[in-house]
């Protein structure tokens, strides 16, 4: 794909929406419906890499209440004809075709690769990449199971999300240490990730969310690994203007 004059594509992860509760959360999803209004001026396409709902599981005939805003500031965007693509990330894994039939927005379950002008992205949420974080991944293989997910679907969704809502929060495997801080290059399982893919091929940015920590780091020749931050308290996107990449505060 090449942008068009003064087009950019923008990417923002990490919104957790209904944590802690929906009272405290809300102030943050208005804020995120401005950040939408203002991007949709200059927008090639948006990536939104997961972890959009603190917690999302689609029954056959019911979705998780609330949301409205958010839900319907993308159903407009997308309706204007600019493109958004959803990456499930480990909160809202359970996403199955909502965002598809209802938004007209593709999802991924898994890391995938665009290239624009001439540049190579892979991107992804982030979460169970690189060495390590052996717990999350076997928890992954469990929450992701067909089988499990069907048994699921037996809770009546009061019990359900409830449950899940609570589970979210507290259990550190799913929401990782409450202490963000970088860990050093040797350390980090996602540069290791990506400076292994690089063994293979080349990209110009691995773009991931997941992390909670803004930063752009060099993986190699032309090639840097970009975490998104959050929207809890960063504020945090990136912004690809067609040759460089950026990672900007949202600040009103």
């Amino acid at each position: 794909m090449q942008l068009s004059n003064n087009k950019k594509i923008y990417f923002a992860s990490d919104q957790h929406f209904g944590a802690p509760t929906p009272e405290l959360s809300f102030p943050r999803e208005q804020k995120f419906v401005a950040w939408l209004d203002e991007v949709k001026k200059d927008a090639e396409a948006i990536f939104l890499l997961g972890d959009l709902f603190d917690f999302w599981f689609e029954y056959k005939t019911v979705v998780p209440k609330g949301f409205v805003r958010i839900l319907g500031k993308l159903a407009e965007i997308r309706d204007s004809g600019i493109p958004i693509y959803f990456f499930v990330g480990n909160h809202d894994l359970w996403m199955a075709d909502y965002f598809e039939t209802e938004l007209n927005i593709p999802v991924y379950h898994d890391n995938k690769e665009f290239t624009f002008n001439n540049k190579t992205f892979l991107i992804g949420h982030g979460d169970g990449k690189g060495p390590g974080d052996k717990g999350y991944k076997r928890m992954k293989k469990v929450f992701t199971n067909p089988f499990s997910k069907w048994l699921y679907r037996w809770l009546h969704p009061d019990i359900g999300v409830k449950l899940a809502q609570y589970l979210s929060v507290k259990n550190k495997l799913i929401s990782g240490s409450e202490d963000v801080k970088f860990l050093g290059d040797e350390n980090e399982w996602l540069i290791l990730y990506a400076k292994r893919k690089l063994e293979t091929k080349h990209y110009s940015y691995f773009v991931f969310g997941h992390r909670h920590l803004p930063m752009i780091k060099s993986v190699g020749e032309n090639s840097e690994y970009v975490n998104l931050g959050d929207w809890i308290s960063y504020f945090t996107y990136g912004v690809f203007d067609g040759d460089t990449f950026e990672i900007k505060k949202f600040e009103k």
